[in-house]
């Protein structure tokens, strides 16, 4: 039996909990995961003992390279949908409701049967994908590690006078130049005050001596994300600047500390918060701890205040608390972390020294 196999008889077995019969799947990642399927245009319907995936005709020959279910390609892809879903006619019928757009919802009541009830789920499939197989924690070793290498190979063409843009467009052509497919998310580049900006986007200023550089990156291999966030300062960093990143980087350490299974993600992010509390700095604090990645960049857990997920063994996350004042500067510091049962395993190589350049 094959892993996308496997991962749709897992997927049938929560159909029960769900209050459903089947699950129409429009999520291109969440079909990816359940048939290996990686065009840009697809539905997948899932039954407890079949599946069919639906897709045009650009991807004929793929499809039938890629999947190991029932496929049809058809030039009009969703009234094939529709006919299919009519001749199954199922009483509860599973819905994506985080992947499907209100129009597309009138459109699929309207052409089904009356009996068919539509039934909003939640997550069904990503939380199966939270937890990593082997084969896919082995992936995004690789993903990690290239991404390593890729801000390794930039740093080295960092200098005062280029932009933020340049060293963005440096990361990404390296990442090309290792085999990456790609950045697995728009490479982060802030100096100088644009550090407080946590999602910052590189912008034509230019770098300057005596202020920080934050780089925040991850890279696409095989579909799975890698994320890593470092700090440099171009010139010697003064106290002040020491001793905020040395506060980041235990809040950091405090968090990946209390990772283990069976752990709430609350508490991750209690810890961090707590930790730069004592040095009078969680109200600078303005994102969540963490969060799990895969074939997202961005997929459940999250370790965030409120969130109630639980840790378990395999799961892929990031650790990246940080300190942001305005017109100051910020700090982040970030990991791709794998849970395990008595902790957890730090999967970033590069080193966590403030890099002064």
């Amino acid at each position: 039996m094959s892993a996308h196999q496997t991962r749709r008889e897992q997927l049938a077995q929560r159909f029960a909990e769900a209050k459903i019969d089947a699950l129409l799947v429009t999520s291109l990642k969440n079909i990816r995961y359940l048939t290996g399927f990686t065009g840009s245009s697809a539905f997948l319907i899932v039954e407890p003992d079949n599946a069919t995936i639906v897709t045009d005709p650009r991807y004929d020959i793929q499809v039938r390279q890629q999947v190991d279910c029932r496929a049809k390609v058809s030039p009009k892809p969703l009234p094939t949908v529709e006919a299919l879903l009519n001749k199954l006619a199922p009483r509860h019928l599973g819905i994506e409701a985080a992947h499907l757009t209100v129009h597309d919802y009138n459109r699929y009541r309207a052409a089904l049967p009356k009996s068919t009830r539509l039934i909003s789920t939640a997550s069904l499939v990503e939380t199966l994908r939270s937890i990593k197989s082997p084969e896919e924690i082995d992936v995004i070793r690789r993903s990690v590690d290239l991404n390593s290498q890729a801000f390794a190979n930039t740093v080295a063409r960092i200098k005062p006078g280029i932009t933020e843009q340049d060293v963005a467009a440096e990361i990404d052509h390296q990442m090309r130049l290792l085999g990456a497919e790609g950045p697995a998310f728009e490479t982060i580049v802030a100096a100088g005050p644009n550090t407080a900006l946590p999602h910052a986007r590189p912008s034509s200023k230019t770098l300057e001596n005596n202020e920080l550089l934050l780089i925040d990156m991850g890279s696409q291999v095989e579909g799975y994300a890698s994320d890593m966030t470092r700090m440099l300062h171009l010139g010697e960093p003064d106290r002040r600047t020491k001793q905020l990143y040395r506060s980041v980087l235990d809040a950091q350490l405090a968090a990946i500390d209390a990772i283990r299974n069976n752990v709430r993600a609350a508490a991750v992010d209690r810890v961090a918060r707590r930790t730069l509390a004592t040095r009078q700095l969680d109200r600078f604090f303005t994102h969540s701890t963490g969060h799990g990645l895969g074939l997202d960049i961005h997929e459940m857990p999250r370790l965030g205040r409120t969130d109630k997920s639980v840790l378990r063994t395999g799961m892929a996350i990031t650790v990246e608390p940080g300190v942001y004042v305005e017109a100051k500067g910020g700090i982040r510091i970030e990991d791709t972390v794998l849970v395990t049962d008595r902790g957890c395993q730090v999967l970033t190589p590069t080193s966590k020294e403030l890099l002064v350049i």
